[in-house]
């Protein structure tokens, strides 16, 4: 009954009626008893959609989708590596809103409004105020991509480029696809996981009419993410013509066993979402009770190689600062 009443709501309604207290969320899963263990941070704040928290088993303080969001003490603990930007992002930042990392592509951050805040996001310390792209600057975007031919693909990410109306997304493809060199526009998003009504009829309308190819990279780390209506939703994307991927986060007591994985791959599969992408946790200051040790996840895609077809394994990966691509992680080492 929760679900269907979330789900006669638009996006947008939905998206406003996240919730953002601590108190809240954890009154609606009947976890009072933990507000002793949580905090209430400074900065980066409790967001999280309600259909999103439908989706967690009340009562379960070690849901594994409860235990993305929740602020936890563990944050608050400095631990030497983990930095304000481990990707050093600020030193590939050419213009104002465009990261330029990749040779044949760019990044470009559109909002920095997420639907939701997960606790291990590697931007969470980002400053999106000093890098947002007015209007104006859409034509020295456009000018800098002009300039560099050899990028044919440009990424929307933010935050979420989701998150903002379909005026505004609309205008950013309108204005890409008025770039002849380029052939991919790709969106990097957690809403059709979180919110999936905002994959709504005009989105995928103007998706499938875009001349560029369109690639949905989404968010996903755990099977319980993809309900039957969510799996509708991808399922919808999917016909209206977009490239379906996932990209997870190895995640300490999360997703991080051969089971939770190959659940993931599977349920994926099955919603028309092939896996891409298993990341080593960016070493984030406040995230560091996420991460695992290097050899676990080794250990961990090697039994993955025997448990899952070749295409349902994602590739184990890490991004790491000042290098142009993402680096495989080496499962050889120390075999």
């Amino acid at each position: 009954m929760i679900n269907h009443l979330i789900t006669q709501k638009n996006w947008q309604t939905q998206l406003s009626e996240a919730i953002t207290s601590v108190d809240e969320l954890l009154t609606v899963l009947n976890l009072e008893t933990l507000k002793a263990q949580i905090y209430i941070p400074a900065h980066f704040h409790l967001r999280v959609p309600r259909a999103f928290v439908a989706k967690m088993t009340a009562g379960d303080a070690n849901d594994p989708l409860l235990k993305q969001v929740l602020p936890d003490k563990q944050e608050q603990i400095t631990v030497t590596g983990y930095v304000a930007d481990p990707l050093a992002e600020n030193d590939q930042n050419p213009i104002k809103g465009l990261l330029h990392k990749y040779q044949s592509r760019v990044l470009l951050t559109v909002t920095g409004a997420c639907a939701i805040h997960c606790r291990y996001c590697f931007r969470q310390h980002f400053d999106y105020n000093a890098n947002m792209p007015t209007s104006a600057e859409h034509l020295a975007i456009t000018s800098y991509i002009t300039e560099h031919p050899e990028v044919n693909e440009v990424i929307l990410s933010g935050g979420d480029p989701l998150s903002v109306s379909n005026r505004r997304l609309f205008a950013w493809l309108d204005t890409l696809e008025a770039i002849p060199q380029l052939t991919t526009i790709r969106l990097h998003t957690r809403l059709p996981l979180v919110i999936p009504e905002r994959l709504d009829n005009a989105l995928l309308d103007r998706l499938s009419q875009s001349r560029c190819n369109i690639v949905m990279v989404i968010h996903c780390n755990h099977a319980n993410e993809i309900d039957t209506n969510t799996a509708e939703y991808l399922q919808r994307a999917r016909v209206a013509g977009v490239v379906l991927i996932n990209q997870a986060v190895l995640l300490k007591g999360i997703n991080d066993s051969v089971m939770t994985q190959t659940a993931l791959s599977q349920r994926l599969f099955d919603a028309g979402v092939l896996p891409y992408y298993l990341h080593v946790l960016d070493k984030v200051a406040g995230a560091a009770h996420f991460d695992n040790d290097e050899r676990w996840a080794i250990s961990l895609y090697w039994l993955l190689l025997a448990a899952l077809p070749g295409y349902l394994v994602p590739k184990l990966v890490q991004e790491l600062p000042n290098r142009p691509f993402k680096v495989p992680i080496d499962i050889y080492k120390g075999s």
